[in-house]
């Protein structure tokens, strides 16, 4: 009998304790439950969503303030988060009263796709990998604003253009072979120049030239004689054609001598470069000719020939050679090609105001081949060659200022409804700046008076009214305005304002108290317009491109976020050379619109 009560008791116990683990486990389970808050860390893979939060904002700082935790956490995959013991339910949400999308809920909390809300508050996205984690990256805005390095002056970076590169943009037909500067299709398929363009490319350079290492050059051809023993064998002479050093009178020095009638497959340099792929090349031609020369691209290894023929003809493309016109180079000169650029403007070239998107590269610079009659001398291949493409434009805008001082603007310019079209042979304030700041850039590095002279000329267009086919504008008859566009009525655009301001402040202070007078006086009326008028622009939450709600009463033209950037880095510019308050207030209101930051409501 006592044997059975203690195997009950035994077996009592067992039980007994068997049903106290199972209670601590379970009120375990439920105590961590509660702490683990209403929703995942980290959501479900490729959809994107925007979530409503009710959770408190001392929640919402906590996880900002440690941001590293949530991006450990590995993503939850699924409809269900096991942790939690929630499911996604899809819900209906009535947007506005106007329509309605599905979004998902998990408990207390509702997520709207990210598609729709990317597009509803203009805001930008991506998932992206992180620590080997998927996580979601939101921004308010897509432009960076730089940093200002150092105080401003004409002589160095001009603002950020050393991030500039004008000769890949779509809306560049090319590089023209007889100017060497941008032909622009932004108003037309044709082709055009465009002086704020061509501007633009020389301080783009200008910029990469002070920024950048020295490039790696390589030397295949001088025809001097300590050359000649360990190149003489690089050349191939077919039958027909001959080639000759002699001694050239203007150069001072020996130059190759070529003769290739062009029914021949001509005379061929090898050069086998596989690193750069910027050729530059002394040339006089005698006759008609053509200097080309044969790429090994990505395209199937096939081989693209670029052509440059002493015509006028623009560019063409046909199979796999790509023509341009040097002009007839019947004097020396210098041509310098970016072979990337030409092989791919040639190869997306089209009818259309942008040129077609390609993923074709040189790989190898294999030969140039020369024909007709002349003279060849200094064939090199470089990694860069930013001083040569500078003063293409310093020398074009030289030559092709007019009598008025301006840069006449040759197409048509319809800035928006309500403005009067600008007919071709309009002014820009902006492109007077640029050409200014490019110019007095030339002058300083050459100390030639031609490139001063030709910025002094261009200030007389600030002070002629739209009307007799200047760019000052008068705000509210009080405010002296330089107009990129000189629209009737007047639009006030901000940011090329700017750039005619920085074009004079640069020709002020290189020019002298005495030359530079005249540019003083434009530059101070326009600092005191800028100054007033400022305020004008600021939505609160992001920044105006003209005042056309003003002028027209119609709705505010808001600035896109790269603009909103422009302004924002000229206004950094401007802070260094002048120390008004004001531009460092509106610099640090302007960048926290780009974190999302808004102005206080009432």
């Amino acid at each position: 009998m006592r044997c059975l009560a203690a195997r009950v008791n035994y077996k009592t116990l067992i039980i007994i304790c068997a049903l106290f683990t199972l209670v601590t486990v379970l009120l375990w389970n439920r105590c961590s439950s509660d702490r683990a808050g209403p929703f995942p860390r980290s959501l479900a893979g490729p959809e994107r969503r925007g979530a409503a939060s009710e959770s408190d904002p001392a929640r919402q700082q906590s996880e900002e303030a440690s941001p590293q935790e949530q991006q450990k956490a590995p993503p939850v995959a699924g409809g269900f988060n096991k942790a939690l013991g929630l499911k996604y339910e899809e819900i209906d949400c009535l947007i506005n009263d106007e329509h309605t999308i599905k979004g998902r809920r998990e408990g207390s909390e509702v997520f709207l796709p990210f598609s729709w809300v990317e597009k509803y508050f203009e805001v930008y996205g991506k998932i992206a990998q992180y620590d080997g984690y998927d996580r979601f990256e939101f921004s308010h805005s897509y432009s960076k604003v730089y940093t200002q390095r150092a105080p401003y002056h004409p002589d160095g970076v001009f603002m950020s253009f050393e991030g500039y590169n004008v000769e890949v943009r779509d809306r560049v037909k090319c590089i023209s072979g007889v100017e060497g500067v941008p032909l622009s299709t932004q108003w037309g398929p044709q082709g055009y120049f465009y002086p704020i363009q061509i501007a633009q490319y020389g301080l783009s350079h200008y910029s990469k030239n002070l920024t950048e290492k020295p490039p790696h050059i390589e030397v295949y051809e001088t025809a001097e004689e300590k050359d000649r023993a360990g190149r003489s064998t690089d050349w191939v002479v077919p039958k027909g054609c001959s080639l000759s050093t002699v001694s050239d009178k203007a150069k001072s020095t020996s130059v190759k001598q070529f003769m290739a009638p062009e029914s021949t497959e001509g005379i061929s340099l090898q050069l086998g470069n596989t690193r750069d792929f910027i050729i530059s090349f002394d040339l006089k031609f005698i006759t008609n000719g053509s200097v080309s020369v044969v790429l090994e691209t990505t395209e199937k290894n096939q081989l693209f020939t670029v052509h440059y023929v002493s015509n006028t003809q623009l560019i063409a493309f046909k199979d796999r050679d790509i023509y341009y016109g040097i002009g007839p180079r019947t004097t020396w000169s210098t041509l310098t090609r970016d072979l990337v650029t030409d092989l791919r403007k040639g190869v997306g070239l089209s009818n259309t105001k942008a040129v077609k998107q390609t993923k074709i590269m040189p790989k190898r610079v294999v030969r140039l081949v020369v024909k007709g009659r002349g003279f060849l001398d200094n064939v090199t291949i470089s990694a860069t060659s930013h001083m040569a493409a500078f003063f293409a434009a310093s020398n074009w805008l030289v030559r092709n200022q007019d009598e008025r001082g301006g840069w006449p603007i040759m197409v048509t310019r319809k800035l928006g409804e309500g403005f009067k079209s600008l007919d071709p042979g309009w002014y820009s304030a902006m492109a007077q700046g640029q050409a200014i700041s490019t110019l007095v850039r030339a002058y300083l590095l050459t100390k030639d008076p031609t490139f001063l002279s030709s910025a002094l000329r261009a200030t007389a267009p600030y002070k002629l009214p739209a009307e007799q086919r200047g760019v000052k504008a008068i705000f509210m008859n009080r405010h002296d305005w330089y107009e990129e566009y000189p629209t009737s009525p007047s639009s006030f655009v901000l940011n090329g304002f700017m750039y005619s301001l920085i074009g004079l402040y640069d020709l002020k202070e290189t020019a002298g108290e005495k030359l530079g007078k005249e540019a003083q006086l434009l530059y101070e009326r326009g600092m005191e317009s800028l100054k007033a008028m400022l305020p004008l622009y600021d939505t609160g939450s992001g920044t105006i491109y003209d005042l056309r709600h003003f002028m027209l009463g119609t709705a505010p033209n808001l600035a896109r976020w790269d603009y909103h950037t422009t302004h924002i880095n000229q206004l950094q510019l401007l802070s260094t050379i002048d120390e008004s308050p004001i531009f460092k207030e509106f610099v640090k209101r302007w960048k926290s619109y780009l974190r999302g930051g808004r102005a206080k409501h009432n």
